[in-house]
C-alpha cells in the first residue's frame, strides 16, 4: 500500500481542497468544508445516539413482543449484517465514490429503525435490526472514504476528533432520553423518532459529497467490477459470526456443531478480508488494522464487566455503576483532540504506544476494587485515563489508515479496519464471558447478596476477565511500535 497521494489533476474538487491555502481553506469549518463537516458529524451523532439509546428500550420491546428468547439476536443480527455491509460499502465506494453507499446506508438504517419500531412480533423486530445493521455497515465505511477524498491530510485528524466528540453527548444523554421516551410515550418512539432526524444532516452532507468526493478515485481508469471473491468472503464472515453467536447462547453439546461451522467460515473469511500480514503484525497498514482490533476488543470486553463488578462486589446501584464510566466519554474526546493537533503529528506513533499503555493500566487497575479497602472511585479515575488512551489510539489508527491507503483502496482498507474492530469485540467478549462463567461468575447471588456488596460471583472470575485483557492491551503497545514502515 502506498501513502495517500495527491489527487489527480482531473479531480478538481479534491485537489483544490488539499492544496488550498490556510486562509482560504479555514479548517474543517472553513467555507469550503463547513456544510460537509456539519452534515457528516451530525450523521455520526445520530448513529451514536441510536446506539446508546436503543439498549435502554430493547428490554421493554422484547417483553411487550413476547420475544425474550430472541433478545440476544436483536443485537447479533445488527452485528452480522453490518459486517457484510462494511465489505460491500468498501467495494461500492472504491468503484463509484462514497455518495451512493452513504445515501443507501442511511436509507437502510432508517428503514430498519421504522421496521423495528412498528414490529408486531419479535422476529420482525430482529429483521429490522438486521436491516439497520446493513445500513450502519455501509455508512461507517463510506464516511471514511469521504474523509480520505474531501479532506487534506492535515485536516483528517481534526475531523476524526470531531467524530469522537460527537459520541460524548449521546453516551451521557442517550440512555436517559431513551428511558424517558420509553416511559412516557412507549419504546416504539425511540426507534421511529430517529429517522425523521436523518433528513437534515443528509440534506447538508450529500450535495457537499457530490461536489467534493463523488465518482471513482481515478476517473481516467476503467471502473473495476465488484470483487465477487470479497463478497463471498463477506457472506462467510457474516454467517460465521452469526453461527458463533448462536452457539454462544447455549453452551451445551448441541452448540458444538454451529460453533465449529461458524469458526470454519469465519477464520478463512477474515484472513481473506484483512490486509496480508495482519496476524503477524507486519509493519505499516497490517499493524494499523491489527492494533485497531486489539485496542477495541480488549477495552470493550473489560468495560462490559465493570458495572457488573461494581454492583455485585461493591454494592453500587446500576445507576451509580454506570455513572462511574461516564467521565470516559469526555476523556476519550480529549484524547482524540490531542492526536488531532498539528504539533503532535511527528509523535503520532509514540502517542499510540502511550495510549495502549494507558489502556492496559486502566484495565489492570479496575479489579483492584475487589479488595474492600480500595475505594470504588478508583475505577472512575482509571477508566478516565483508559478512555483518554483510547482516544489517542482510535483517532490515530483512523488517520494512519487513510495515510497508508492509496485513493482507490481507501474503501477496502476502511472496511478491513472496521471488520477488525467489530470481530475483536465479539471474540474477546466471548472469551472473557467464557472465562467468567467457568470460574463461577454469576453463580448464585440473590438480591440480598448484591445489597450487602457480596455476590455469588467469585472475585477470581472478574480477575480472569480483566487480567488477560490487560495482557492483550500490552501486546497492542508492542504492535503500536510497528505502525511506521521503515525506509530503505
Amino acid at each position: 500500500m502506498t501513502a495517500l497521494e495527491p489527487r489527480d489533476t482531473e479531480v478538481t474538487p479534491r485537489t483544490d481542497a488539499a492544496q488550498a491555502p490556510d486562509d482560504q481553506q479555514g479548517g474543517v469549518l472553513g467555507r469550503d468544508l463547513r456544510a460537509l463537516s456539519i452534515g457528516i458529524v451530525s450523521v455520526v451523532f445520530l448513529i451514536a445516539f441510536e446506539a446508546t439509546a436503543v439498549g435502554t428500550a430493547m428490554p421493554v420491546a422484547a417483553r411487550e413482543l413476547h420475544g425474550i428468547p430472541l433478545y440476544a439476536f436483536a443485537f447479533s443480527a445488527y452485528f452480522t449484517t453490518s459486517l457484510f455491509g462494511m465489505v460491500v460499502s468498501g467495494q461500492w465506494a472504491d468503484r463509484s465514490g462514497p455518495l451512493g453507499a452513504l445515501a443507501g446506508g442511511m436509507s437502510a438504517f432508517a428503514a430498519g429503525l421504522v421496521l423495528s419500531g412498528t414490529a408486531g412480533a419479535m422476529w420482525v423486530f430482529v429483521l429490522g435490526r438486521a436491516v439497520q445493521g446493513l445500513g450502519g455497515g455501509l455508512v461507517i465505511v463510506a464516511l471514511y472514504v469521504v474523509v480520505s477524498r474531501a479532506y487534506p491530510q492535515r485536516l483528517q485528524p481534526a475531523i476524526m476528533a470531531a467524530f469522537a466528540a460527537s459520541w460524548v453527548i449521546p453516551s451521557v444523554v442517550g440512555p436517559l432520553a431513551a428511558g424517558t421516551v420509553t416511559e412516557q410515550l412507549g419504546w416504539r418512539w425511540v426507534f421511529i423518532g430517529i429517522p425523521a432526524l436523518v433528513v437534515l444532516p443528509l440534506g447538508l452532507a450529500l450535495p457537499a459529497i457530490r461536489r467534493t468526493a463523488s465518482g471513482p478515485a481515478a476517473p481516467a481508469a476503467p471502473v473495476p467490477p465488484f470483487d465477487r471473491r470479497r463478497i463471498r468472503l463477506a457472506l462467510g464472515i457474516s454467517l460465521g459470526a452469526a453461527l458463533l453467536q448462536y452457539a454462544g447462547q447455549d453452551l451445551g453439546r448441541l452448540s458444538l456443531l454451529p460453533a465449529a461451522v461458524g469458526a470454519a467460515l469465519l477464520v478463512p473469511s477474515a484472513l481473506g478480508l484483512l490486509p496480508r500480514g495482519t496476524y503477524r503484525a507486519a509493519r505499516g497498514l497490517p499493524s494499523v488494522v491489527l492494533l485497531r482490533g486489539i485496542a477495541a476488543g480488549s477495552f470493550i470486553a473489560a468495560e462490559s464487566f465493570v458495572p457488573l463488578m461494581l454492583v455485585t462486589q461493591r454494592g453500587l446501584s446500576p445507576t451509580m455503576a454506570g455513572l462511574s464510566l461516564a467521565v470516559g466519554g469526555g476523556t476519550w474526546a480529549l484524547g482524540s483532540y490531542v492526536q488531532s493537533r498539528p504539533r503532535t503529528e511527528p509523535y503520532r506513533e509514540r502517542l499510540v504506544v502511550l495510549g495502549m499503555l494507558l489502556v492496559a493500566a486502566a484495565i489492570v487497575t479496575a479489579p483492584s476494587v475487589l479488595i474492600e479497602a480500595v475505594p470504588v472511585w478508583i475505577v472512575a479515575v482509571a477508566w478516565g485515563f483508559g478512555c483518554f488512551g483510547m482516544g489517542l489510539v482510535i483517532g490515530s489508527t483512523s488517520v494512519l489508515l487513510l495515510k497508508l491507503s492509496a485513493p482507490e483502496e481507501a474503501g477496502a482498507n476502511s472496511a478491513a479496519l472496521q471488520i477488525s474492530d467489530a470481530l475483536s469485540n465479539v471474540l474477546l467478549l466471548a472469551a472473557g464471558g467464557a472465562a467468567f462463567a467457568a470460574l463461577g461468575g454469576g453463580a448464585g447471588g440473590g438480591g440480598h447478596a448484591v445489597a450487602d456488596g457480596v455476590s455469588g460471583s467469585q472475585p477470581v472470575a472478574f480477575a480472569a476477565v480483566f487480567l488477560p485483557m490487560a495482557a492483550v492491551a500490552l501486546v497492542g503497545a508492542w504492535v503500536a511500535t510497528r505502525l511506521r514502515v521503515k525506509s530503505g
